[in-house]
């Protein structure tokens, strides 16, 4: 998903999953400083809520990508700013598991 995104791959963090509840939004504060490329796995019912909080967080004209199903037949990789990702997820039922990159600041 990385090499897939187009961004810089030299340097990068892998986040796993945001947490859920407690300490969501403080974890995306502290993200909103962060130099090096973002990695987040999130599921299908969250994809879409996650992207639009990123791009609250990190501004919408962030760079990112979106990748499903990325070792199965059907893999499909969007790029794009967060602002323009939300949109393209929000008009249709997300499926499979996602892995969403971001450009650092």
């Amino acid at each position: 998903a990385l090499v897939e995104s187009g961004l810089p791959c030299d340097r990068f963090c892998f986040e796993g999953f945001l947490p859920q509840k407690k300490g969501r939004q403080t974890r995306l504060k502290q993200l909103a400083e962060e130099h090096r490329t973002m990695i987040f796995y999130e599921s299908p019912y969250r994809v879409v809520k996650t992207l639009t909080q990123l791009a609250d967080h990190l501004g919408g004209e962030r760079q990112a990508s979106v990748s499903r199903e990325i070792s199965k037949l059907f893999a499909e990789t969007a790029r794009g700013t967060l602002e323009s990702l939300v949109t393209h997820f929000t008009g249709q039922e997300p499926r499979g598991e996602f892995v969403i990159v971001v450009a650092g600041k």
